[in-house]
Order: structure tokens, then sequence, then C-alpha cells
């Protein structure tokens, strides 16, 4: 089949989009740390940029979506780009360039690495979780995403939905950001309760923005045209993201107030639960999908606050873990054959199965990446440490691992 103008344009214009969400996560995450760790927090997902782009031509695209090796990853046919051209894959999006394809892919890979850091920020060595990152999307990353979207993956065989990264990307983030936040220990202070304010909210909101800008393109860009079905998942993603946001803004309110800091982190867990289900679901199914997903990740969050035992600092699991979760698992009840010849009823159309499927497919996901995850975290930590010391905590790690201050001055 021939190039098709109108898809490829769309296709990278979602992949700028998808790639302008990285800086936000910078951003976003940024503002929430204190002011001695804005720079270290937002190096992290600049230097992700930088890595995950080149391992991911180099060997990455391969092994996660080239040629199927018994449903578990993909072989080393197209490592160095080799056979990925200026020509439709016979395989992946058939109306834009292979080459189109791949660098899309390249996005969601560059963002998943940059989600994780926000449960490590303020006391990790930064070349500890570079190491960490490198051998995450080797072992992790890129395996995860030929089982449910490589051609011949065993959870896609299986008959799995996951339109743009419920279980590939969000659970397998949260999931990650757990186990490194276990083995990497609390920050000093967690324990006693000392404060751990923001430092820039305003910087949070910026980064929100672009969060839900740029997943404009990360969900109707997984339509991979420029038709209807992009139209759908667009509506269905923005949404969920008003619906969740306006949730968490009542929650607020009843506990409390209204926070400025907490409807930018409900609009997030509304895109985040609404991405496996996006392009499969009625666009009026992200109201319920918005909804319950802000339920879940606020008090999930409420929950590990109180509770006080793990420092998971900017709460990653409770958003894109427990999020990423049910929007899942509420792709199988809401999904509709109707908007998408290529997925399958859910529930609310006589597909109880597909339920299972989904659940299926979540279990499989945190259970290999917890596992993985954990194990790497711990030999990371016996052979070169992953912390930074307790006077370098103390001083800010802008300073202790980069030699910078983000906002200049002598003291």
């Amino acid at each position: 089949m021939p190039v098709n103008s109108g898809d490829t344009s769309w296709l990278l214009m979602s992949t700028a989009l998808v790639w302008l969400m990285t800086p936000g996560v910078a951003l976003f995450y940024g503002g929430m740390v204190r002011r001695k760790n804005v720079l270290s927090t937002m190096m992290m997902s600049f230097a992700v940029i930088a890595l995950v782009s080149i391992l991911w031509v180099l060997y990455g695209y391969s092994i996660g979506f080239g040629p199927d090796k018994g449903g578990i990853i993909g072989g080393l046919n197209w490592v160095g780009l080799i056979g990925v051209g200026q020509d439709p894959s016979s395989v992946y999006a058939s109306t834009v360039p292979h080459l189109a394809f791949m660098s899309f892919q390249a996005t969601f890979a560059i963002i998943t690495a940059a989600l994780i850091t926000g449960s490590s920020v303020e006391r990790i060595k930064f070349s500890a979780l570079f190491a960490f990152l490198a051998l995450w999307f080797t072992l992790v990353y890129c395996p995860v995403a030929h089982w449910v979207w490589g051609d011949g993956g065993w959870l896609a065989n299986l008959g799995a939905l996951d339109f743009a990264g419920g279980t590939v990307v969000h659970v397998n983030a949260g999931v990650t950001a757990l186990a490194l936040a276990l083995v990497l220990g609390p920050r000093k202070g967690f324990k006693q309760k000392e404060p751990m304010e923001p430092g820039n909210i305003p910087m949070v909101v910026l980064g929100a923005v672009l969060l839900w800008f740029g997943w404009f393109g990360f969900n109707a860009g997984s339509a991979l045209t420029a038709g209807g079905l992009a139209s759908s998942a667009f509506i269905a993603t923005n949404t969920s993201a008003a619906a969740a946001a306006l949730t968490w803004m009542i929650l607020g309110w009843i506990n409390r107030r209204p926070s400025v800091l907490g409807t930018a982190t409900g609009a997030v867990v509304g895109l985040v639960a609404i991405t496996p289900a996006a392009g499969f679901v009625h666009p009026l199914a992200g109201i319920p999908i918005g909804v319950v997903a802000s339920i879940l990740s606020y008090y999930a969050m409420i929950w590990r606050i109180k509770a006080g035992k793990v420092d998971e600092s900017l709460d990653v699991f409770a958003c894109h873990g427990v999020g990423g979760a049910w929007g899942a698992l509420a792709t199988g009840i809401f999904a509709h054959l109707a908007v998408n010849s290529a997925g399958a009823d859910g529930l609310l159309y006589g597909g109880g199965m597909q339920v299972f499927r989904q659940l299926a497919a979540v279990g499989a996901t945190c259970v290999y990446v917890f596992a993985v995850s954990w194990v790497l975290a711990r030999i990371l930590k016996a052979i070169m440490g992953l912390r930074v010391s307790e006077n370098e905590e103390v001083v800010g790690l802008d300073i202790s691992q980069h030699g910078e201050r983000a906002y200049g001055g002598t003291s």
C-alpha cells in the first residue's frame, strides 16, 4: 500500500506532541520537589530523551517490534534500523513510512522511562539512575512492548487490548517506580514527617498543560490514521481528563480545599486511565473512566501518605500504576466493536471475557515488571550504591550531582 500523506502528517505531528510530553514531565516533577532539587529532577527527564533515543535506534525498536521470537521478544533483524525505511511496514501501520511508526514508538519508550524518575527524586545518584534506566529499558520496556503491541506478542495473541499504553507505559512505569522506591528507601526526614512542600506549583501546572496537550498525540495518534478513529480517541481523551480533574477538585474540596496541585494531578490521572481505552470506547465512556480513576488514585495517595512506610516521592504508582490498571480493566468493560472493529466488545456489550483478558495482561505485567525492576535495583545498589550521601542529600542534588543552582545566588 502506498504512503498516505494525510496519515503520515498526522503521525509525525503526533510524534512531536508525544515528544513534548517528556519536557512536560520534567516541569511537572520539577515543580513538585524542593527548590534545591529542581534541576536534578528535570535533568532526569532530559537525560532520558537522549539515552532512550539512541538505544531505541540501536536495538530497542528491533527487540520491541521486530520479528517475533516465541511471543516474548522481537528478533534482532532491525538492529540499527536495518530494513526500517521510507516505505510502509508490511506488519505495522501500512499507510505511513516504517520510519515514522518507529519514531512514534520511540517517544512512548522515552516518556515511560521519564515517568519512573518521580519515585526516586531528591536522593538517588544520577549515575545509578542512568544505569538502572538503561538496563530497565532493555530488560523490561522492550519485552513488555512486544508482548502487547508486537506482531505475535503473547498478550496480543491472548486478545488483551491496549490502545496507547495502559500496560506498556503506565502500569509498567508505576510498578517500576514502586520497586525502585522500596529498594532506594525514603528521603531523609520522611519518617519524621518533615515538610517537603512543592517548590514551584505554577511550574507543575505548566507541566500538566503540556502533558494534556501532548496526550492528544499520545492517544489520537495511536490510531495511526487521520480519520474517524483518531477523532473519537481525541474526544475520549479530553473527556476523561476533564472528568478526573473535576472529581479530584471536588474530593479536595470535601476534605479541605480545591487545590491547584490536586486538580492538575487529577487531569493527569484521567489521561492515564483513558490511554488503553481511548480507541476502543465511545467518548462518553471517558466520564466514568476518569471519575473512577480519580477516586482510586486520590485515596491510594492518601493511604500511602498516612501509612508513611513507602516514600514513593511523587506518587507515580498511585497515579500511573493504579490509574493505568483501572484504565486497562475499564477497557474490558466499555470497549465496543462499533467504535473500533479491530478491538472487541467489553462487558457492557456482552463480552465479559474481555475483562479477564485485561486482568491477565495487568497481572502478568505487574509480576514481571516488579520482579525484574526490583532485582536490577538490588544489583545496582550492591555494585555502585543507589543513594547520595546524607550530606549531599541535605545540600540538595542540584549542587551535589550537577554543580548548579536552579535560581542562582551564592548562598
